[in-house]
């Protein structure tokens, strides 16, 4: 009994891995009998691969990279140990430097819309035509989009209201129209700012229909940004400066009016020895003195303001400067219909594999399907007396 056990189990375990078994002769065999089904499924999924391929509009993109200037300072401990884990996406908050506007935040001003808004009036010229627009025409009517999107793009139109005032409208950033506000999503869609943690290495992207357009927006960015960085590294010094100047300007007044009276008053009064007028000259000379040494001391510091401007501002070094793509980034039109013709393959490959036969046999269902009782009935009215007997035997 228990031989006969071991055998059945025996013979289990090997219909178990002949089951697991994948017949690849048998599944080549199959889509042969199929061959003319495959390749129609194959050849409908390639011309619509051509046809998306051709339709979807090409992209240009442009890149700039600039290493920015770091903050004087010695690296500490400190330092070391935030670069060693910004290796690994953790910041430690160690900072060279104590400035609000610091590399990790460049990708922020880059998004914003008191920044983008000021990219709408960069003049452009396209590749082809040579054509000069603003950067904002080109992107309201140069657009390109894919067929597909022209339905939700005339509904659009349909249901558009007529913006008011469009001939003598001014741009005001806290109220943005809805075109002002699109096109401002359109172009934070397509440039972007990339920011090496460890190296603080900044890369500037620009995507556009247009190579040449791409170039020339990425060489605004970029000169943009390095302008805005000055500006806010240097707007204390600057307005230290003009503090100054303006002290200079007001000493330089008084000790001219000082000197000028002065001159008056002696000139008048050489040949006098009283000395009430003398005492009156003295103080006259010490108060235009004062107001000279004043003015000397404001020029100093002056100077040492100016020269403060020019120490914080920053020095950006170009690695890699703009320039006009010549092979576009979007996805090559040959890989988009090789894509579909595989995809197309490999579905008509499951369906005569699988989905026929699952398709059949719910079709069957549906027909109807003879159920076991009326096998039953059948198979027990069509047997004789003799075989009814044999099979009652063979049972027990």
């Amino acid at each position: 009994m228990q031989r006969s056990i071991s055998v059945h189990i025996n013979i289990g375990n090997m219909e178990k891995k002949k089951s697991m078994e994948i017949d690849v002769i048998g599944i080549l065999q199959e889509l042969w009998k199929h061959k003319k089904y495959l390749c129609v499924v194959t050849f409908i999924a390639a011309i619509i691969g051509v046809i998306v391929a051709l339709s979807k509009p090409k992209a240009w993109t442009a890149n700039v990279i600039l290493a920015p200037e770091m903050s004087s300072g010695g690296l500490g401990l400190s330092e070391t140990l935030g670069d060693m884990a910004s290796t690994f996406g953790i910041d430690l908050g160690s900072k060279s430097s104590v400035d609000a506007i610091y590399p990790e935040i460049y990708p922020d001003i880059f998004s914003s819309t008191d920044f983008i808004v000021t990219l709408f009036d960069v003049p452009v010229e396209l590749w082809k035509t040579g054509e000069k627009k603003t950067y904002f025409q080109h992107i309201v009517l140069d657009a390109k989009m894919p067929f597909w999107d022209y339905p939700m793009f005339w509904l659009k139109q349909l249901f558009k209201k007529k913006e008011e005032g469009s001939k003598d409208h001014k741009l005001n950033i806290f109220e943005l129209t809805k075109g002002e506000y699109n096109v401002c999503m359109a172009i934070r869609s397509s440039i972007s700012c990339l920011v090496d943690k460890k190296t603080s290495v900044i890369t500037i992207n620009v995507t556009d229909n247009d190579p040449k357009v791409a170039a020339i927006v990425a060489d605004t960015l970029q000169s943009r940004l390095q302008k805005y960085i000055v500006d806010y590294r240097t707007k204390k010094a600057r307005n230290d400066y003009d503090y100054y100047c303006r002290l200079y300007d007001e000493s330089r007044d008084r000790y001219y009016k000082a000197q000028k009276l002065y001159a008056s008053y002696v000139d008048g009064n050489q040949e006098v020895t009283l000395q009430s007028l003398k005492s009156k000259q003295d103080d006259l000379e010490n108060d235009m003195q004062l107001k000279f040494n004043v003015m000397n001391q404001m020029t100093t510091q002056m100077q040492a303001a100016k020269a403060k401007i020019q120490e914080r501002t920053p020095a950006f070094t170009m690695i890699q400067s703009p320039s006009v793509p010549h092979k576009a980034s979007s996805t090559p039109r040959s890989v988009i219909a090789m894509l579909f013709t595989m995809l197309g393959f490999i579905i008509g490959a499951l369906w005569v594999l699988y989905g026929k036969a699952l398709w059949d046999g719910r079709k069957k269902n549906k027909n109807g399907k003879e159920t076991k009782a009326d096998a039953e009935e059948e198979k027990g009215a069509g047997t004789t007396d003799t075989e009814q007997i044999i099979i009652e035997t063979e049972k027990e």
